[in-house]
């Protein structure tokens, strides 16, 4: 959660958008050819313990909603907190099963079983194109996620699926940019039409009680407006 304003958070995503627009399609096809990627269906990016969390657009909620809403849950790293304690967030994310990986909701075994419906993150997945800092702090373009933890490298890609995958890769990266955007656009004229504003304290209040099994409201950012959706934090032992 930042306590940047929301006016330079809109500011700070649409830089990037406008130097995510001017990144070489081909220079990211020429990453992924030398990478070489092939995955060998281990199933490790379809666990909340490798992968953390499966954000989904606005499409994607769409699709899961029609094969399993009950699939669907907040998105977490809630942007926002108003003074009554009720969070704000981005979007969705996919639940994860009970076992001790956070195995996705839709794994079966190591395969996926809407693989044809499945998200468009995990459709570019691992190639990414987002500004993120390295271990020195260094902050440049990340075009590759979990490099030489999964999968096999050096293999051969034909140039056209070389520039297919850099080209759905930046598509992913801007659409999701646009939700965000949007998002944030929308939040500022929300606080401003209600009277309310992101409380820190409120926030880490309501965290901390989330965290002690508390329940909370989160409002999600779906389809131009707000879900409201009640939240409680699994029981010790159980997959965030």
């Amino acid at each position: 959660m930042s306590l940047t304003p929301i006016r330079e958070l809109i500011a700070e995503r649409m830089k990037e958008l406008t130097d995510l627009r001017k990144y070489p399609e081909h220079h990211l096809a020429e990453i992924i050819a030398e990478i070489g990627f092939t995955c060998t269906y281990c199933a490790r990016c379809c666990t909340r313990a490798f992968n953390d969390h499966v954000f989904l657009l606005d499409t994607d909620v769409s699709r899961v909603l029609m094969i399993n809403p009950s699939a669907l849950e907040p998105a977490p790293y809630y942007e926002f907190c108003d003074r009554n304690g009720t969070f704000y967030v981005a979007g969705y994310a996919l639940t994860a099963q009970d076992d001790r990986a956070g195995s996705c909701v839709f794994l079966l075994g190591d395969r996926c079983r809407i693989y044809s419906d499945r998200p468009a993150i995990c459709r570019v997945y691992p190639y990414m194109l987002h500004r993120e800092a390295d271990d020195s702090g260094t902050v440049d373009w990340r075009q590759f996620a979990g490099l030489d933890q999964h999968g096999e490298y050096h293999g051969h890609l034909t140039e056209d699926e070389c520039i297919q995958a850099a080209r759905e890769t930046i598509a992913y990266e801007e659409a999701f940019l646009m939700q965000e955007i949007a998002f944030f656009v929308y939040m500022e004229r929300y606080f401003k039409e209600n009277g309310l504003k992101h409380v820190q304290k409120k926030y880490d209040e309501t965290l901390r009680r989330y965290h002690a099994g508390g329940e909370v409201l989160v409002m999600v950012w779906h389809a131009g407006s707000l879900d409201p959706v009640r939240v409680r934090r699994p029981p010790a032992g159980k997959a965030p």
